[in-house]
């Protein structure tokens, strides 16, 4: 039976990723892999990480199996940052259970969405090349629009269409900060928007908040979600620990519902466990419980956050770089600086990008995304020189 199975294309990505490391040049630069990266190049494990892994390490004194739900503990523990620190619950409205990182919370959102009912999911483009593939694999019929325009601007129109065309059932996928790939977000003022429009039209929002504090600040970050599930009966919301604690390999996710009624709750989340332990069974505990020993222990919330800091003040620090060169050949750079988090989207060619690879070392997606953190104070000019030589 297995020689039905035909070869499937490699991921782009990970193609990406070997290519780089094969290449011998010793300028080379990585603009690739989604992580990030210090001004010397590495991506280290957090101090607040390493404390709490020496205290999980010293205290933990069991393995047994925690369920479906995973643990709660860490759970509970993100709920203010997400969602606010009074009553981060809403009145007993919103709960959740841990996911295998920020991309279980999405397919877990997404399968609990088609389980309640929805059949049609909107989205804008380009997105995260995932979102795609997890709804094709669920089944749900994916209708697009364009999130941002040639002038790397997001796109209301678009959306404001999207949303009138869009039918009550039916569901909007939502980056909520440091879009990727394109880095474009909202602003409060079309977040604001939004939250009408999605609460007149009768969908149901899944909110995907991958990299909370890289853009503006954990608080700051937080608006769009937040304004939504103001205005909004009932919404699912996608959660990733793995960027803004530095937990990629460690798979550190979690999935929220919130409800209209307190009382449908606990049905809501019994069908999560049930997709849960048909998909992953349970997920891994040793990244979530680490989570949960900083955020419960003030010093280590503190150095945590200072660290996230310095990652974000570095990610600025770069952007103000590109868009303080302005124009690299063709290409303005200006833009970038107002854009947030890892992600940005240059536009070149298939030819020039490959052009930039193989003439210069530089490794940047076919799409043209850049990791922003992939470039230094070190290596910036020479992005920059060779951008400008290859689209002159």
């Amino acid at each position: 039976m297995l020689e039905n199975l035909e070869q499937q294309p490699a991921d782009a990505l990970l193609a990406l990723i070997k290519l780089h490391n094969a290449d011998p040049r010793a300028d080379k630069i990585d603009l690739g892999v989604g992580v990030y990266r210090t001004g010397e190049g590495d991506t280290p494990v957090f101090a607040a990480i390493k404390a709490a892994e020496k205290k999980l390490l010293e205290t933990q004194d069991s393995k047994a199996y925690l369920g479906p739900e995973g643990d709660m503990g860490f759970v509970h523990a993100l709920m203010p940052y997400v969602f606010g620190k009074d009553d981060p619950s809403k009145g007993g409205r919103i709960d959740g259970m841990q996911t295998p990182g920020g991309t279980g919370g999405v397919r877990l959102a997404a399968a609990l969405a088609k389980k309640a009912g929805v059949q049609r999911i909107w989205m804008g483009v380009p997105s995260w090349p995932n979102h795609a593939q997890i709804l094709a694999d669920l089944g749900l019929e994916l209708k697009t629009f364009a999130h941002s325009t040639k002038d790397g601007v997001v796109d209301m129109d678009a959306l404001r269409a999207a949303l009138a065309e869009a039918q009550p059932g039916d569901a909007v996928l939502l980056h909520g900060c440091c879009h990727n790939p394109t880095g474009i977000d909202y602003s409060n003022a079309d977040w604001d928007e939004i939250a009408g429009l999605v609460k007149a039209r009768g969908v149901l929002p899944v909110l995907d908040l991958a990299y909370q504090g890289l853009g503006y600040g954990m608080e700051e970050d937080a608006y769009g979600v937040r304004r939504v599930l103001a205005e909004v009966p009932e919404a699912l919301i996608a959660y990733s620990c793995d960027k803004n604690f530095g937990m990629y390999r460690d798979r550190v996710g979690a999935v929220y519902a919130m409800v209209a009624d307190p009382a449908q709750l606990n049905a809501v989340l019994s069908n999560g466990h049930t997709l849960a332990r048909a998909a992953w069974s349970m997920p891994p505990d040793h990244g979530a419980a680490a989570v949960r020993l900083i955020l419960e222990d003030e010093a280590l919330t503190r150095l945590w956050l200072d660290e996230l800091d310095t990652m974000r003040a570095r990610m600025r620090q770069v952007r103000a770089r590109l868009a303080d060169a302005g124009k690299a050949g063709a290409i303005d750079l200006a833009p970038l600086g107002g854009q947030n988090g890892l992600f940005s989207i240059v536009p070149l060619s298939g030819e020039q990008i490959l052009k930039l690879r193989n003439d210069h070392g530089i490794y940047m997606a076919g799409s043209g995304r850049i990791n922003v953190a992939g470039l230094t104070m070190g290596n910036i000019d020479k992005f920059i020189a060779d951008l400008a030589t290859v689209s002159a």
